[in-house]
This record gives C-alpha cells, structure tokens and sequence, in this order.
C-alpha cells in the first residue's frame, strides 16, 4: 500500500501490449500512440495530447512551454511539482517556483492572487499558475469546480497561463461524477497519468491547444522522451483506459474501509471525512520516539517487517494508498496488522 504506482499490468493488459502496431513515434508513425493521444485529448476536452514517459516529465513540459527562464510559477506548498520533481523547474526551465499554503492541498483564490509579483522591473514575472488534483499529500483530496474557476478568474485578470496536474483526476472524476473534461475546461494545459491507479506499467498524457503541443513535442525531444515503437507501452494505456476507470471506485471503497478500522481501533489518529479517494494519510499516537521523521521511519520498517508496505505522507504521518492489486480482504489484513502491532 506505498503507492498506486505498483500496480502491475494484467494478462489482458500485456495481450493488448504484444498485440500493439507500432511505428518511430519520433516520425509521429506510431498508430498505437496517435490513438492514446487522440483518446484522451478527446476525453478531456483539448485538441491536441502528447504521450510522455512519466508525470514528471508531462508536468515539467508543462512549465518549460508556458514559461521563460526568470518567470515565476505559483504552485502550493504541499505539491507534487514543488516536492517530488527534484528542483526540475529551476534546472530545465530556468524558472522559480512561489509555494502558497492551502488547505489540504487546496489554494483559494485570494491566496493565489496575494501571491502574483506586482509589474515592476525588479521582480519576476508571474507567469503561470499550477493546481494538482487529487492532492496526493493532501490526502486525495480534490478541487472543487467553484473553487478551481474562481482561481481561473483570477489567472484571467491578470493574463496567467493555468496548468492542471491531473495524475489523479481520473480519482476525482470518479468520486464526483463530474466528466473530467469539466475540470480540464479551465486549464490551458492538462497532465494525467495513466500508470497509477488506472495500472499501466508506464507513461503519462500532456493535453492543450494543438500549437501548444506541437512546442512541448520539440521540449519532449530535448528533454530526451522521444521515444521510437512505444505503442507497445502506449497499448497498456489504452486498454487502461477503456477499462480501468470506473473500478477506481473499488480503490475508493478500500481507502474508506481503511482508514475506518484504524479509526475504530482508538490507536491512529484519522479523519474519514478526508478520505476522497484512495490515498489515506494518518498519524501515529504515543508512545513513540518524539522527532516526527524517526517516529514514521520506526513504523513503516517495523510495519515492513510483518508485511505491509506503506510510505510516508506529510510531516509526521504516514500514507496508505488502495489500488486493483489490493483487495478489500487485503486492506483489511493489513488493518489488522497495524492494529495487533500497536497493542503488541
């Protein structure tokens, strides 16, 4: 339960995988690839989609083709480009990145517009605007569409580029019933994964305008993800898409039941009403060592060693996330696992 990114590909998944056509995707040959990209430029609403090598590289491709080295990107604190993409925006794109505290990952309007760089020659254009949705450390959590278009009011204003990390918005269209071509309408560029809880093995999809993609290829070729007869990969993203969405909806089960039997238990601490979707955080009751990261580290070699894998959330707590390898009778287990540890 570390991360939905374990998931391995099913047997139909890899049939669909050695049966794939493929072409040089550098020639834009690929027939596999072209589909997958017009799928799910398709599904989000966008006329153009490029295929990528990992959520990383689409997010960062994102930045490097909104912005110009010294401009500045207002992100929240808590995210996934600020803390997970080893200072990528600084090094591939020359830009800075401005963190904004949220709420559980979300960044209200007056805070994003509190942080936009008045127009004076000694400050760095403020150029772009970056929400992720879910919030992996914010718990899954997901953007509300009001709060998400009073931020686009605000990037309208003052003439801002809005960019959507949507690894996990397939989650939160899911857990809504909201299309996530409604949540990707208000972003000039939209990233979604396919290799977490949908279960591809590999990539991710960059979505916008077809002049905006048609510049994030040339990026994609010097950031080095060009990539030759990769429809067998980008087959696996196909046939997670035709398959594996509405099953997200397992995952989300899981996550609740989860984060109810350590609740019930009295010995972690828990909020059920946080859990959206599937990714629970929770934190750790005395006794334990007082330094926070010691206290986690503890737990997770300790919990490691009778079977169950998680990994740590924000300062302090501890993440479990569900996925299609995990069952509920896993889940489950594995509560009853963390519970015999602490009374042991």
């Amino acid at each position: 339960m570390r991360s939905d990114t374990v998931t391995k590909p099913s047997g139909a998944m890899r049939r669909a995988m050695a049966n794939a056509e493929v072409g040089d995707d550098v020639f834009g040959e690929d027939p596999t690839v072209n589909h997958l990209q017009e799928k799910v430029a398709e599904l989000l609403g966008k006329e153009s989609a490029l295929y990528v090598p990992s959520g990383v590289m689409s997010n960062q491709l994102a930045l490097k083709t909104h912005t110009n080295p010294g401009d500045e990107v207002i992100v929240e604190k808590d995210s996934h480009i600020f803390n997970y993409e080893t200072a990528a925006p600084s090094l591939l794109s020359g830009i800075q990145l401005n963190p904004v505290p949220g709420v559980r990952g979300l960044m209200t309007a007056e805070a994003v517009e509190e942080a936009i760089r008045p127009d004076v020659y000694y400050m760095m254009p403020t150029r772009l605007v970056c929400l992720e949705n879910t919030h992996n450390r914010g718990g899954g959590s997901i953007y509300p569409l009001k709060l998400i278009e009073e931020i686009k009011q605000v990037t309208v204003r003052h003439n801002l580029k809005y960019h959507l990390d949507g690894a996990r918005l397939w989650n939160a269209s899911v857990a809504t019933g909201i299309k996530v071509s409604e949540y990707a309408k208000y972003f000039d560029s939209v990233s979604v994964c396919l290799s977490k809880g949908l279960g591809a093995p590999v990539g991710s999809v960059l979505a916008g305008t077809k002049e905006y993609i048609n510049r994030a290829r040339r990026f994609r070729k010097i950031f080095g993800g060009g990539m030759r007869q990769v429809g067998i990969l980008a087959a696996a993203g196909l046939y997670a898409l035709e398959n594996n969405i509405q099953r997200l909806t397992e995952d989300h089960e899981k996550a609740k039941t989860f984060a109810k039997l350590l609740l019930e238990s009295k010995l972690y601490e828990v909020n059920v009403d946080h859990v959206e979707t599937n990714i629970v955080i929770f934190g750790l009751k005395p006794p334990f060592p007082k330094d926070p990261a010691e206290k986690v580290d503890k737990f997770i070699a300790d919990t490691k060693s009778l079977g169950v894998l998680l990994s740590a959330g924000t300062a302090g707590k501890v993440r479990a996330v569900t996925h299609l390898d995990v069952s509920m009778e896993n889940v489950k287990k594995a509560a009853e696992i963390l519970v015999k540890y602490r009374v042991s």
